[in-house]
């Protein structure tokens, strides 16, 4: 899959990306907030051993980051779930909303879902931001929701965007 936008393309992840992405992912921002991401995990992603359908940020040719998806199926709840992370480099330039608003078009429009959530950390004010300005609106706190690397337990903000109010 290849989706292109203005500054950036949001591609399958292949083979030659996961040393890079496991570098972006061990950046000191990212891994207090996912914790270790290792190549063996990125490569579980790659072979389809999880529930998740993994993507590549690329800026001009070089990965700048994973955004991931998940699908409810149950046509009684059918939505999709949604996260990412940017190489330092590359936050604060409106790249994360650029690529997920191409992912955000490609779950409405190709893949038949109404609604898309995401959950940040309850303190992550940049990326609720970021979400914020695609069209995601709070709809709930969820307490002491993840798990931090340190072990301490923080709470995750739950997001929700309808199709209807997406924001291009």
């Amino acid at each position: 899959m290849i989706l292109r936008g203005p500054r950036l393309v949001v591609r399958s992840m292949e083979q030659p990306d996961l040393a890079r992405l496991a570098g972006i992912a061990a950046e000191p921002e990212i891994w207090q907030r996912w914790g270790e991401v290792s190549a063996a995990d990125l490569r579980e992603k790659l072979a389809g051993l999880d529930d998740v359908t993994a993507l590549v940020v690329e800026l001009d040719g070089e990965v700048a980051g994973l955004i991931q998806y998940h699908e409810e199926t149950d046509p009684d709840y059918r939505h999709a779930g949604v996260d990412m992370f940017l190489a330092g480099t590359a936050r604060g330039q409106g790249y994360g909303r650029e690529a997920l608003l191409l992912v955000a078009a490609h779950l409405f429009e190709e893949r038949g879902h109404h609604r898309l959530t995401i959950d940040p950390a309850a303190d992550n004010s940049r990326a609720i931001a970021a979400y914020a300005k695609v069209g995601f609106r709070p709809v709930g706190r969820l307490r002491r929701y993840q798990r931090m690397p340190d072990g301490r337990w923080i709470d995750g903000l739950l997001m929700e965007l309808l199709a209807e109010e997406l924001v291009r």
